[in-house]
């Protein structure tokens, strides 16, 4: 494993084989059924005592993350932070996963949830903590058992964390990481008839492979893959905090975010004025070492994601530009593409770095035709003072998670998933627990 800023090797990591997860799903079912059976309190209980405990790891979690994946320092600790409030909101959860009663003739009739059993979650790098602990946290309220596949670059916050696990008494087998390549460990869990379901976070392309193999087996899945996502500047908005809003919109996590808005669509009478604000909005970046506190920005996280954001780039193409560091590390500076034409490459496939394109429209028909020409559908933002056309625009756009006036797309405590090729299911939020479980109704006949 290589720090991504300075190229150096941090660690080594020994690969699971298909033997390791075959091994690890029979612990997962044994110690999911004691865990299944526990008092729904007492889950609660350790749940939160493992909230507790990633607490009190904030730092060091936080200082893995910037090692391993180049985060800055900042968001490292929100990242860490992160997993602990999920386990907190999960384990309050546990105690209301109730089912319904519902009227019928000649008896009662409920509905029990129950856990499905092995859950495997394939983890991405971009943030290998909060989104492992999306599908880990209410997996297990929910009562099953989890293995979780980390990304190949990233697995050392998720060993960790499993660690931690252990020390707030959570059951041997539980939770349990398997590092390891996608081809082998992740196709076995994917493969494995003892894996109930399988959450995936990462391309597009892989995940349609997933999901057809676990169509194979009927099997349970959710998908959160690419994203394209727009970031609309009306005329009438307030153009100075939408500029100023809008470099880290696409550059946090140096634009290794599905949520990215990397098509900035700017009403044309608003368009120079806005292009003269985000200029020097750009070049205040800080682009540097992750664990300085004051970096805004860090390095991509490989060499192979550095050629591929290079790939959409020319030389000559017109637009705004930061600055990054020269000599090691895989940095790109902060880049955003004018004049291109709106169905370019750039334009409508997910970079998955610090570039954005900036495109004029007209009016507010022509914001919707280009916020939703792309195969995705994740994220977005709406600026406007106009309350009414905040709304129109929302329901008009075919996305999952929008936000006006703000970039904020995701909070633990409400829904979160894309449209079209932006994924399928949704993770986080009030409902996330029932994801992890089945349905069974029961009916008591009450006539003599």
């Amino acid at each position: 494993m290589l720090n991504p800023a300075t190229e150096e090797v941090i660690a080594t990591v020994r690969g699971a084989t298909s033997a390791d997860v075959d091994a690890a799903v029979v612990r997962a079912r044994a110690a999911q059924q004691g865990w299944a059976a526990a008092a729904p309190a007492d889950r609660a209980r350790l749940l939160r005592r493992f909230a507790a405990v990633v607490d009190e790891h904030i730092e060091e979690l936080a200082r893995l993350e910037v090692q391993e994946a180049g985060h800055t320092i900042g968001n490292a600790r929100w990242e860490a932070g992160n997993v602990r409030d999920l386990l907190d909101f999960s384990a309050g959860g546990v105690e209301r996963l109730s089912g319904r009663q519902i009227p019928v003739a000649g008896g009662l009739d409920i509905t029990l949830l129950e856990p499905l059993g092995v859950v495997g979650v394939i983890a991405p790098w971009n943030f290998p903590m909060p989104i492992a602990a999306w599908g880990t946290a209410p997996a297990l309220a929910a009562g099953n058992a989890v293995i979780l596949k980390p990304a190949e670059t990233t697995p050392l916050t998720a060993l960790r964390l499993a660690e931690l696990a252990l020390e707030a008494g959570l059951p041997e087998g539980l939770f349990q990481v398997l590092p390891g390549a996608g081809a082998i460990a992740g196709n076995e869990l994917v493969e494995h008839p003892g894996v109930a379901k399988i959450v995936f976070t990462g391309s597009t392309r892989v995940g349609k492979q997933i999901m057809a193999k676990c169509a194979d087996r009927v099997k349970r899945v959710t998908l959160e893959l690419g994203g394209k996502s727009p970031n609309i500047v009306f005329a009438d908005a307030d153009i100075e905090a939408a500029a100023a809003a809008t470099p880290m919109s696409f550059l946090d996590n140096s634009g290794q975010d599905c949520c990215a808005r990397t098509r900035i669509l700017v009403q044309r009478t608003a368009y120079d004025r806005f292009m003269e604000l985000l200029g020097p909005a750009i070049e205040e970046i800080v682009v540097g070492d992750p664990a300085d506190e004051k970096t805004g920005m860090g390095p991509l996280i490989s060499r192979v994601q550095l050629d591929r954001v290079r790939a959409y780039v020319a030389d000559d193409a017109p637009g705004l530009r930061g600055s990054a560091p020269e000599g090691p590390g895989f940095w790109f500076p902060p880049t955003v593409l004018t004049g291109l034409d709106p169905d370019a490459p750039a334009a409508v496939e997910e970079v998955f770095g610090p570039v954005a394109v900036v495109l004029p429209f007209e009016d507010e028909a022509d914001a919707v035709r280009l916020a939703n020409a792309t195969d995705y559908g994740l994220s977005g933002s709406i600026w406007t003072r106009d309350i009414g056309r905040a709304l129109r625009v929302s329901r008009a756009v075919e996305a999952g998670n929008l936000s006006v006036n703000s970039h904020s797309s995701v909070r633990y405590s409400t829904p979160f998933g894309g449209y079209k090729q932006s994924g399928l299911g949704r993770e986080l939020g009030p409902d996330a627990l029932t994801a992890f479980t089945e349905t069974k109704n029961v009916f008591i006949s009450t006539e003599a």
